[in-house]
């Protein structure tokens, strides 16, 4: 038996070291959007979610020139990167601020994905370059303000006029919807009977308006809209020529809820750092508050939840890139990486005490923000049905 080899120094930043699961093109990509995040985005962040005025344009801009947006997506001026990458680079995202992962996910998930995988050449040309760039924002009208978790009963429809469509309704929590230059909006078509179809909208367009919606304690580095269209009139290309029904909105959100699944554990990456290195300087009863056992409990548990979401993050990701990524499988990271990024943002809080609620330090903006993260693009209730149904072959949903 020859002699074991040496192992490697414990590394607390990648206790598993699934480092090694990344080639140097991943890492590279990681290492590009963490730099472009600490730069622009972290020196500001505070401000711009006490203001809740975040510079959506010019961040989009920087982000297209970065390869950012629809990074996953091939031709029209993608970055066509692999799915593990777009991953990390939600990671990193997120770990500045949820609201700056949105903006990503949203124009290239959601926006984007759904002209390239649904949409006419004629379509893609005129949108795809710019919306990768950044010189156009999307957008992508789903939800209502009486459907959320039940998008078949939307009440937005589009009704034939001659050769055009003539679009009516309302769509509701729409990220980027206020400074979109192109929303894809899902609607009810001829009374029902012609199925749900998405239409490519220009906000331009007359009878379409997108008012920002205030108030929020959430997301507050994000812009959120509601999308109204008023006999809102497009020509009979407006529509996405390839598909009809639910599968088109939904397989653009189980394309955006993998991104979800990293994108989560920025947000609790940022907080449990956070919370180690308070937990070093913080000082009580005449020593370090990480040298006493209950705070190093609350930190071994985080980690160990922590490093688990991100290698469950990694396997999905080369599911998907092999093509084998189901949305089940989704559903499963999406339910287990939110749930868990809030619990380790809420513990981390814990350990900081009083000044956990600070905008001095992430972990209180974090926490904040994924509870809209943990409601939107499927509630935890729906992500257990999904499972729930795919493992017991019944539908509970009704």
């Amino acid at each position: 038996m020859s002699a074991p080899a040496k192992l490697p120094p414990f590394d607390p930043a990648d206790p598993l070291g699934l480092d090694d699961l990344l080639s140097d093109e991943d890492l590279a990509v990681r290492a590009t959007v963490r730099s472009w995040a600490a730069d622009r985005v972290l020196p500001h962040i505070a401000e711009w979610y006490e203001s809740g005025e975040p510079p959506i344009r010019e961040l989009a801009l920087e982000l297209g020139g970065m390869g950012a947006l629809g990074m996953s997506l091939t031709g029209y001026g993608c970055a066509g990167a692999t799915a593990v990458q777009y991953g990390l680079a939600c990671l990193e995202l997120e770990a500045a601020d949820s609201g700056i992962r949105s903006l990503v996910s949203v124009q290239g998930s959601l926006a984007m994905y759904a002209i390239w995988r649904f949409g006419s050449e004629e379509q893609k040309e005129r949108w795809l370059p710019s919306m990768a760039v950044g010189e156009t924002i999307g957008c992508f009208g789903l939800t209502e303000p009486d459907h959320g978790s039940d998008p078949a009963g939307m009440r937005t429809y589009a009704k034939r006029d001659g050769t055009d469509w003539v679009l009516s309704g309302r769509k509701m929590w729409i990220t980027n919807g206020s400074v979109a230059g192109v929303a894809v909006v899902w609607a009810q078509t001829d009374g029902g009977s012609g199925g749900i179809r998405g239409f490519v909208v220009p906000t331009d367009t007359p009878g379409f308006s997108a008012p920002e919606i205030k108030h929020k304690w959430s997301l507050r580095a994000s812009v959120t809209s509601e999308l109204v269209m008023d006999e809102v009139r497009l020509p009979a290309d407006a529509v996405l020529p390839g598909v009809t029904g639910l599968k088109g909105p939904l397989s653009c959100l189980s394309h955006a809820r993998y991104g979800i699944v990293w994108g989560a554990m920025g947000a609790a990456r940022a907080s449990f750092e956070a919370a180690v290195d308070y937990a070093k300087s913080r000082e009580q009863f005449g020593r370090p508050i990480g040298g006493f056992q209950l705070t190093q409990a609350k930190l071994a548990d985080m980690a160990v939840e922590l490093h688990k979401g991100v290698l469950l993050a990694h396997h999905l990701g080369r599911r998907m890139d092999a093509g084998r990524l189901r949305p089940e499988q989704v559903s499963f990271g999406k339910l287990n990486n939110v749930r868990e990024a809030i619990e380790i943002c809420r513990t981390s809080r814990t350990i900081l005490g009083a000044n956990g609620i600070s905008l001095e330090y992430p972990v209180m903006r974090h926490a904040t923000n994924l509870e809209s993260v943990l409601t939107y693009e499927g509630t935890v209730e729906m992500h257990q049905l999904v499972l729930g149904k795919a493992l017991t072959g019944l539908d509970a949903f009704r």
